[in-house]
C-alpha cells in the first residue's frame, strides 16, 4: 500500500501542477533526443528506420529510469 499511495501522490502531483508536469515532460523527451544522438553517431546513420527508433525509445526509457532512479549519470563526453 506505501508504493501505491507514492505513485497516487505523484499521479495527482502531476494532474494538479503544470510546472512539474512539464518537467517530467522535458526530461522524458530530452532523454529520447540525447539518445537519437548518441545512437546516430555511434552507428553513423543519418536515417532511421523503425528498428532503429524502436532501439532508441528503450535505450531513452532505460536512460531516463536509470538519472530518476540515480542509477547513472551522463556519460563522459556527452
Amino acid at each position: 500500500m506505501k508504493l501505491e499511495k507514492s505513485i497516487d501522490n505523484l499521479k495527482k502531483a502531476l494532474q494538479t501542477d503544470a510546472e512539474y508536469r512539464n518537467t517530467w515532460k522535458a526530461n522524458i523527451a530530452m532523454s529520447y533526443i540525447d539518445n537519437y544522438g548518441w545512437y546516430k553517431g555511434e552507428k553513423g546513420k543519418s536515417v532511421m528506420n523503425n528498428e532503429d527508433l524502436h532501439i532508441i525509445a528503450n535505450k531513452a526509457a532505460d536512460y531516463f529510469l536509470g538519472l530518476l532512479c540515480d542509477e547513472h549519470k551522463t556519460p563522459k563526453g556527452r
